[in-house]
């Protein structure tokens, strides 16, 4: 096991071969200490990794700095050798599909089938070709029968479905997932994940509780714990550790 703490670094430009480079990134919310202080971390194409860490850890509001929703208040973040800031979010953000813990910030066109459509004809595909893979997708997902409702006629798991739709209609070489797996029934779960492992992506990043789900899905465990990237480690490895997991409130059995 590999127990790591982030150590600062003097230089910000980006590592030539990492497709996610972090270096020193501090944010805090106003007047707290930092939720995310001096974390630093590259991953590179073929990456699957999985986000670990107790609930108010941080996971969530590092996944938004990756795609520029929270600016941290110092430190660096580049997708691709870019810099994420402000002017270059929309070239950023056509590389990265991202999906929220709740569907629902994803999903606002009438029927489910405009969702999934939304994004390609956004960036100039035709309607017909948008609409072939949008069928496509919503039948990859068992989804194909609802494809005229709305989201609110959807369960909570099929929401999460169709926001991943969402996003994968736009092709996007980097996957960032947050609790992809809330809501679902284990049957769903595993479709899920036989979706993912066969998706043509230079990394993905995925943050979740589902420890055993995390296993079959990701290679690599980073887990934030007060503030920092405390461990970087092969997942099998990890989730054979049940006393490290029980000291980061992970306990891999419950």
């Amino acid at each position: 096991m590999t127990s790591l703490t982030s150590n600062p670094q003097t230089s910000i430009s980006p590592h030539h071969n990492a497709v996610i480079e972090v270096k020193n990134l501090v944010y805090a919310y106003s007047h707290e200490e930092p939720v995310l202080n001096e974390i630093s971390f590259s991953l590179n194409a073929g990456d699957r990794i999985a986000l670990m860490g107790a609930t108010g850890s941080g996971k969530s509001t590092l996944l938004e700095t990756l795609i520029g929703l929270k600016h941290p208040h110092s430190g660096a973040i580049f997708i691709n050798g870019i810099p994420v800031e402000p002017r270059t979010l929309p070239q950023i953000r056509q590389q990265i599909g991202f999906t929220f813990q709740d569907a629902n910030d994803q999903l606002f066109m009438p029927t489910i089938l405009e969702d999934v459509t939304f994004g390609p004809r956004n960036y100039g595909i035709s309607p017909a070709i948008a609409t072939d893979k949008a069928r496509q997708l919503l039948a990859d997902f068992g989804l194909e029968a609802y494809a005229h409702r709305s989201a609110h006629e959807l369960s909570g798991g099929q929401r999460r479905l169709a926001a991943l739709a969402t996003i994968l209609a736009l092709e996007p070489s980097i996957l960032i997932l947050d609790e992809p797996t809330n809501g679902l029934d284990p049957a769903w779960r595993r479709h899920l994940a036989q979706v993912l492992l066969k998706l043509p992506v230079q990394v993905m990043l995925i943050a979740s509780h589902d420890l055993h789900w995390l296993g079959r899905v990701t290679q690599r465990a980073l887990v934030l714990s007060a503030g920092q990237i405390q461990i970087d480690s092969d997942i099998q490895s990890l989730l054979q550790d049940g006393n490290t997991l029980d000291q980061l409130g992970l306990p891999v059995d419950w």
